[in-house]
């Protein structure tokens, strides 16, 4: 389980519970991944449920990246993750979300 007061949460991928963290490093990488799109876009996007698959696992992957992980969307579009598609959604909002707010 991640810590929020850190902005980590926590992902599991092929069984191993891996944490995830959006740094500035990890943010800027999201934002290449992204090309002309920018993170309020995407944030937009998420909020209103109109996220498209590469918007997740880009999340994904930078959020894992950000928290150490050595992986690519290949390796993680593979993987089974814990809740498939509906369980990695949900992490990625919340992951998001403690990346641009304050902990409740």
């Amino acid at each position: 389980m991640g810590n929020p007061y850190r902005g980590e949460v926590s992902l599991v991928v092929d069984g191993r519970e891996l944490p995830m963290r959006l740094t500035l490093g990890a943010l800027a990488e999201l934002e290449a991944e992204l090309q002309n799109d920018s993170l309020m876009a995407l944030v937009e996007r998420f909020e209103s449920g109109a996220f498209r698959t590469s918007d997740l696992i880009a999340l994904l992957v930078a959020g894992l990246r950000g928290a150490g992980w050595q992986g690519d969307a290949v390796v993680l579009g593979r993987a089974a993750i814990g809740g498939g598609a509906i369980g990695a959604a949900k992490v990625a909002g919340r992951l998001l979300k403690l990346a641009f707010s304050l902990p409740e």
